[in-house]
């Protein structure tokens, strides 16, 4: 059993908000899925760019809540690129037990609840 280092449980995520955005008829232009490196999606959807950026949280800390200064800074640079900016944060917690890390070994459970427009 390999417990999930950060950057592993970083691309769980991604993978994750990745097959919701082709889902929902994105077309990616760029992908970065390197940690602290943003935005890891740069995506056209009906002609408009968007910026996402992806966030892997552990339990029991809440996939909602985002760094506001770090998405500030974001929603500032995507304006250049008159682009839209979300944030996708992405719960990911042990099946068995929400207290054990995540592994290879074993099932996860997701809370994703989709993007999040930062206006």
């Amino acid at each position: 059993m390999a417990i999930l280092d950060e950057q592993q449980l970083h691309n769980l995520a991604m993978n994750i908000v990745g097959k919701d955005l082709e889902k929902q008829g994105y077309e990616f232009l760029g992908v970065n899925s390197k940690l602290k490196k943003n935005p890891q999606f740069v995506a056209l959807r009906d002609k408009k760019l968007h910026f996402v950026v992806v966030r892997a949280v552990r339990y029991p800390n809440d996939p909602a809540l985002y760094d506001e200064k770090l998405m500030t800074k974001m929603k500032d640079h995507a304006d250049k690129f008159n682009a839209r900016t979300f944030y996708a944060g992405v719960g990911l917690a042990h099946q068995a037990n929400y207290e054990l890390p995540v592994n290879s070994d074993d099932d996860y459970v997701v809370q994703y609840a989709g993007l999040k427009e930062i206006v």
